[in-house]
């Protein structure tokens, strides 16, 4: 089951897929947005044990303030018992994410539904 996604800010948006949740960051992904996301992605990732996608495909820039909103939101979700996938494709947004190390706690998938079966999204709700 696919809901339509709410923008909570021009650079967030959310939906539900599958029960899981899923957070589409778009646009430039740098200090300014990152003040602007960093409450919402706190409220999103905060809550028990829930199943979390971390969807950086619609991103164009992506600086170390990105860095640091997926690493709290990784971390803030694990915290509680739940899990995070991350879906990447953008080559620089990769090298990125390769060069901090980033990749080796959370390795990206190249699609939504990459990221979906490995939180076990394959499964009707």
């Amino acid at each position: 089951m696919r809901e339509e996604s709410t923008p909570l800010s021009r650079h967030l948006r959310v939906r539900e897929e599958h029960g899981h949740t899923v957070l589409e960051l778009r646009g430039e992904i740098d200090i300014a947005s990152a003040a602007e996301i960093s409450p919402l992605l706190d409220r999103l990732t905060g809550r028990e044990r829930v199943r979390v996608v971390l969807d950086l495909r619609p991103v164009e820039f992506f600086d170390c303030s990105g860095l640091r909103l997926v690493s709290r939101a990784r971390h803030r979700v694990l915290e509680r018992g739940g899990r995070l996938q991350l879906v990447c494709a953008h080559p620089l947004t990769l090298r990125v994410l390769a060069v901090t190390g980033l990749t080796r706690v959370l390795p990206p998938h190249p699609t939504l539904e990459a990221a979906l079966r490995a939180l076990g999204g394959d499964r009707a709700h």
